[in-house]
């Protein structure tokens, strides 16, 4: 009766009951008061995917460990062009083809998976309310010398967003509204910018790039554009959202 006869586990969606149970230093057989349940969870929380454990144990013989693993914040493709879930620490788990796969978060490309700001947008998103994620279907890194966590998010809706990750708390919030304004004035696609001013601004045109390329050939300043820029603002009567100062702003 004093010895381990069951290890229960529980609560875990992509990481194998394997990996726990070699992390973990009891098994069947194991005399039962040999390791604390505090001792338990700490193996467990040292795996990789893990957010946190909790360990009970019930005499006589049984072992029961419930793990939290940390949630899908976005995913990915490998070069296979087979899909990859990406948990909030960063971790990347593939997903078997066998399983119903559905794009219910935002896809990352062009992202090593070494670079720091991969794992800072993974937390960042970790902490938002999913609905400000809901019209999010890609996002890409776009750094410039200014804002080197500077990215580029695609819309299910068919706008472009620029903005930086440290922003993303702070401006996603107001995206749905925005987009809303726009199609009540009839625009319905664009460039939105939420940087310190939040604006947007038409798509280029093929005559944009072409007009663009011969003020570069003739040593012009292209930095300006005439495209029609405008600050925008959250939709009127909008009693779920706030407007925010810098929207007064203009670029």
């Amino acid at each position: 009766m004093s010895k381990i006869t069951k290890i229960e586990i529980e609560g875990q969606e992509l990481l194998a009951p394997e990996a726990i149970g070699q992390a973990i230093t009891v098994k069947n057989g194991d005399h039962f008061f040999s390791q604390s349940s505090a001792t338990i969870a700490k193996q467990v929380r040292a795996l990789k995917m893990v957010e946190s454990a909790e360990v009970s144990k019930h005499f006589p013989g049984l072992i029961h460990i419930q793990v939290h693993e940390f949630p899908k914040v976005a995913y990915q493709f490998d070069p296979n062009n087979q899909p990859q879930a990406i948990l909030a620490d960063g971790s990347v788990v593939s997903i078997s083809t066998q399983t119903n796969f559905v794009l219910d978060k935002p896809i990352l490309s062009g992202w090593a998976d070494s670079d720091p700001l991969k794992l800072k947008l993974c937390q960042v998103i970790a902490s938002l309310d999913p609905s400000y994620l809901a019209d999010i279907s890609e996002i890409k890194p776009d750094p410039t010398e200014s804002y080197p966590d500077r990215i580029k998010m695609y819309t299910r809706s068919k706008f472009e967003v620029i903005t930086v990750i440290s922003y993303l708390p702070d401006k996603l919030q107001y995206l749905d509204s925005y987009i809303a304004n726009l199609k009540e004035n009839k625009i319905n696609t664009g460039v939105l910018k939420l940087l310190e001013a939040d604006t947007h601004a038409p798509f280029d045109t093929p005559a944009d790039a072409s007009k663009s390329g011969s003020k570069a050939a003739a040593g012009k300043d292209t930095s300006k554009t005439d495209k029609k820029t405008q600050s925008i603002t959250p939709a009127p009567n909008d009693s779920k959202k706030d407007v925010p100062k810098d929207t007064q702003k203009r670029p």
